[in-house]
């Protein structure tokens, strides 16, 4: 079945006259009339009935007639989009992330959107996981960036790329100099991490209970740079995505086996909630720059 076929048979359904049809979609009787014979072939059942000029619908093609209409509506919509292009996008997008996103990832993407669509306003929230959930599902907020939540609900989740997670010290610590770390070696380790609210937190110590180790957590923080400040004065670690640490800051990485901590990060859409054109070309914009990130250690 082809488009044309779908607008020559509302064509002839509308005007119930195979030559003011024909004229409608610029097409000769015997064209129409065979387009619409291949129409019915492929569908089984006749569309029409014919009685010498008298042309009526039947029973079929009266049910057919309002997913057409529905079908083409759909299609010309996204042809016009298609042709608008991204000149005219206008409007706002509300977004909530995380602290690890929002140090470079959003940043970067709200730059090149806004020289985009300059029209468009960008407002941004940093927020916990937790949160951007209650906001999408509220209305506040018409995207995320963020993870998997354990219970979606109503939110769909799209994954956007691998990230490893891995322990970083200063450069006087003892692991400095190491090339990998097993999970079981951190077991009465001094570390600093997120409470026990945050995803992560919870990632981080499945990987830690699968390798039969329980560091010493001497400190929790909410920030991921309050907790890399003191890893900077203190000898003690902390386990955070690589692209949380600046290249500058003298702190040592070193990537985590058996098991590797991996996370997922992704857009969080409220399922019921259709995105409008602002929102749906961030969406893309986000989807493109995570392509770059893919297959890097820590990202």
């Amino acid at each position: 079945m082809e488009l044309r076929h779908l607008r020559y048979f509302l064509a002839l359904a509308e005007s119930l006259n195979f030559t003011r049809a024909a004229e409608r979609v610029h097409v000769t009787q015997s064209t129409l009339s065979h387009q619409i014979r291949q129409l019915e072939e492929e569908v089984g059942r006749p569309l029409f009935e014919r009685s010498g000029r008298r042309v009526t619908m039947t029973e079929a093609g009266d049910a057919f007639q309002a997913y057409a209409q529905r079908a083409l509506r759909e299609i010309d919509q996204g042809l016009g989009e298609l042709k608008r292009g991204g000149h005219d996008v206008t409007g706002v997008v509300r977004i909530g992330t995380t602290h690890t996103f929002n140090l470079s990832f959003i940043p970067a993407c709200v730059a090149v959107f806004l020289a985009r669509h300059p029209t468009v306003r960008v407002q941004v929230e940093e927020l916990e996981a937790d949160t951007i959930i209650g906001g999408l599902e509220s209305g506040a907020l018409d995207l995320g960036v963020s993870y998997r939540p354990a219970a979606p609900g109503n939110l769909r989740f799209e994954p956007l790329f691998n990230e490893e997670l891995l322990l970083t010290v200063r450069a006087t610590h003892p692991l400095a100099r190491r090339k990998r770390i097993r999970m079981i070696e951190l077991h009465r380790e001094p570390l600093v991490l997120l409470p026990a609210r945050f995803s992560t937190r919870r990632l981080l110590d499945e990987c830690f209970a699968a390798a039969g180790a329980e560091p010493d957590i001497v400190a929790e923080m909410n920030s991921v740079a309050a907790m890399l400040g003191l890893v900077a004065r203190a000898e003690v670690g902390a386990v955070v995505a690589c692209n949380a640490v600046a290249q500058d800051s003298g702190l040592k990485m070193i990537p985590l086996e058996n098991p590797t901590p991996v996370r997922t990060p992704g857009l969080l859409f409220k399922a019921d909630h259709p995105q409008d054109r602002a929102g749906k070309a961030f969406a893309a914009l986000v989807r493109k720059q995570a392509m770059g990130r893919a297959g890097y250690p820590g990202r």
